[in-house]
């Protein structure tokens, strides 16, 4: 068997429980893909998982998005051919330079889409997809804000909202992050400020929806900036779970609408998988979208990269390499 290794968590604690481990490269079974990794893409999502916020069983091999060439084929497979380049959000198992993934899991990546790239926008991008086209079907006319706009899927939300002629007003978290942001109302101040700063902009009308991938650190500010019947779009815990609420702040807040969405029941079949990524890969091609690598590390430094991510130093996609 070829020699392999990948990333692992033993016990749950900060970046420095990541370690290298290797490992025997395995066979795919029934329905599966062996793939050989090119890139694997950095989401917040394995912070979660490595601090124990979202439970799995120890030893946990991190990541969801990778991406790579097909080396082996199980039994029962159709449609996939050996070197072709496929991709996946599968949870678990991406911190690695060969994995295991279900072929109903795959999808291809089109030519012409360099590997760091489809690695860097897959889970983002999917993301992105539902909450602007399912989620909350965004149209011509809505006002919308987005939380930490130069991240990850704010980066790619941002102008997929503005291509459907919404309304954007981005928040970030400094003035360095602001000047990334191309649109005409970016905003980079406390979130005690924010409602104020929206009010302006809107003059008083406020929002029909809230992005909001930072959890509890923005959710006063969040339920401030929604016009009534609005909805808040809870998709992230970036500074941490949001507190319980009472269900009467929703209706204080104006009889506003809330979900915690989160991609697995957005692409729970292969045809509802494929039909997402046709629609972001059809975005990157005709150039709505434009991913941007921020930042790249090596595969074995992935406790430097969640370090720089846990502390909002990161712009754009991140990237791991093997």
């Amino acid at each position: 068997m070829t020699s392999a290794y990948r990333m692992v968590v033993r016990a749950h604690g900060g970046p420095e429980a990541i370690a290298r481990e290797d490992f025997a490269v395995p066979s795919p079974g029934d329905g599966e893909l062996l793939i050989e990794t090119e890139a694997i893409g950095l989401n917040f999502i394995d912070t979660y998982y490595r601090r124990g916020l979202y439970p799995d069983a120890l030893p946990i091999t991190l990541g969801s998005e990778s991406v790579g060439r097909i080396v082996a084929l199980g039994e029962g497979v159709a449609g996939f051919a050996l070197g072709e380049r496929v991709g996946t959000t599968q949870n678990g198992g991406a911190y690695a330079t060969h994995r295991v993934i279900p072929a109903t899991k795959a999808m291809r990546i089109p030519e012409g889409i360099a590997p760091e790239v489809a690695a860097a926008v897959m889970l983002k991008g999917l993301t992105a997809c539902y909450l602007a086209e399912e989620t909350f079907p965004a149209k011509a006319g809505d006002i919308a804000l987005v939380h930490s706009a130069a991240g990850g899927v704010g980066s790619l939300l941002v102008p997929w909202l503005q291509d459907k002629g919404v309304t954007v007003i981005a928040h970030v978290g400094s003035p360095d992050k602001a000047a990334q942001v191309p649109v005409q109302h970016v905003l980079s101040c406390a979130f005690d400020d924010l409602p104020q700063a929206v009010r302006a902009i809107t003059g008083g009308a406020l929002c029909h929806v809230v992005y909001d991938g930072v959890g509890a650190a923005s959710w006063p500010a969040s339920l401030a900036c929604l016009a009534r019947r609005g909805l808040m779009v809870s998709y992230g815990n970036a500074s941490g779970a949001v507190p319980p609420i009472a269900v009467l702040d929703l209706m204080r807040a104006g009889s506003i609408y809330l979900t915690r969405p989160t991609l697995a029941d957005y692409i729970a079949t292969p045809e509802a998988l494929a039909q997402s990524a046709s629609k972001l890969f059809e975005r990157i091609a005709s150039g709505v979208l434009q991913p941007r690598i921020g930042q790249t590390f090596a595969l074995t430094d992935a406790a430097a990269a969640h370090r720089a991510l846990e502390a909002r130093e990161t712009t754009g996609s991140t990237v791991l390499l093997p």
